[in-house]
C-alpha cells in the first residue's frame, strides 16, 4: 500500500504548493485512489510534483461537502473524466461558515457543477464498492465533538441551521488482513467515527488517517484543551495507529502527541505514510 498526501495546510516536501484542504492518494488492493481533492487546480501540480499519473486514478470518494476537499475535482475530471467519484448524496447542501456579525455567513460547499459530472455515484448511507473498499456515514454518537463546529451552517430557505455534517462520509481499504479507515476532517468526531466502524466492522482499525477539525485562529480555551485531551487519552486505548493533518492544528496535534506517543503522526504536504 501506498499513502501519500498530495495537498495541506503544512509545509512537508519541496516543490509542493500547500493549501487549506486536503487531498489522499492511495494504491491498495488493485485500486489508485483519491481521498478528497483539495481545494483546487493545486492537486494537479502537486501530483506531478510527486509523480503520480492522475489520468491512472480509478476511485475518488469525497468525505464531505466542502471547498477545501472538493475544489480540485473538476481540475481533476479535466485530466481523468472516467474515475467514478462517490458523493454523500447530502453532500451538494448549501453549507457556510459563519465568519463573524462583521463578516456573516461564507458560502464553503462544492462547485454545483460538480453535480453535472456523469461519472458521480451518490451513496445515501454506504456502499460496498467492492470486496476491499467500501464507504460508510450514519455517525450519530455526539461525544467530544469539536468545538469548531459551531460556526458551521447550512442554508435551508432563509434560515441557517447548525451544520449536522450527516454528509460526511468515511472511506474502508482492507488489503494484506489490514484495515485502513480515512475520513476527511473528521467533523462527526474522531471517536464518534470510531464507534460507528466499530459497530459495522465488529473490530477497531489498524490504522486511521483523518484531520480531527480542532484548528483555531485564536488560543483554545481551557474546556477546549480538556476536550482535545481527553480525546487523545480515548484514542490512545485502541490499539491503532493514527495519521493526522489539515485541520487537526498543530497546537492540538502536539497536546495529542504528547498523550498518545508514537501512536500518532502528523503528515504534511507531499509526504508518504510508511
Amino acid at each position: 500500500m501506498r499513502i501519500i498526501n498530495i495537498i495541506e495546510n503544512t509545509p512537508g516536501t519541496d516543490g509542493c504548493t500547500i493549501g487549506h484542504g486536503l487531498s489522499f492518494y492511495i494504491e491498495a488492493a488493485g485500486h489508485k485512489l483519491l481521498m478528497d481533492t483539495g481545494p483546487s487546480e493545486y492537486i494537479l501540480e502537486n501530483a506531478r510534483e510527486l509523480g503520480i499519473l492522475l489520468s491512472e486514478v480509478d476511485t475518488v470518494v469525497l468525505s464531505h461537502g466542502h471547498y477545501d476537499h472538493s475544489g480540485g475535482i473538476l481540475p481533476f475530471v479535466g485530466v481523468n473524466p472516467t474515475a467514478k467519484i462517490y458523493v454523500h448524496r447530502e453532500a451538494a447542501g448549501d453549507y457556510y461558515a459563519f465568519d463573524g456579525r462583521e463578516r456573516g455567513y461564507r458560502y464553503i460547499g462544492i462547485d454545483p457543477g460538480i453535480t453535472e459530472l456523469s461519472q458521480l455515484i451518490y451513496v445515501d448511507g454506504g456502499m460496498q464498492i467492492d470486496e476491499n473498499l467500501s464507504v460508510f456515514s450514519g455517525i450519530t454518537g455526539r461525544r467530544n465533538l469539536p468545538e469548531t463546529n459551531k460556526r458551521l451552517v447550512k442554508k435551508m430557505g432563509d434560515r441557517y441551521i447548525q451544520d449536522s455534517f450527516a454528509h460526511e462520509q468515511c472511506l474502508v481499504v482492507r488489503e494484506d488482513g489490514k484495515h485502513f479507515l480515512f475520513s476527511g476532517c473528521a467533523h462527526n468526531g474522531i471517536l464518534n467515527i470510531l464507534d460507528r466502524y466499530k459497530e459495522l466492522y465488529g473490530t477497531e482499525p489498524d490504522v486511521v488517517v483523518s484531520g480531527f477539525h480542532m484548528m483555531k485562529k485564536t488560543d483554545h480555551t481551557e474546556e477546549e484543551i480538556r476536550n482535545i485531551c481527553d480525546t487523545a487519552r480515548e484514542l490512545k486505548r485502541c490499539h491503532t495507529v493514527f495519521y493526522t493533518c489539515h485541520c487537526t492544528g498543530i497546537p492540538a496535534y502536539e497536546a495529542m502527541k504528547g498523550i498518545m506517543g508514537e501512536q500518532l503522526h502528523y503528515v504534511h504536504c507531499g509526504e508518504e505514510i510508511s
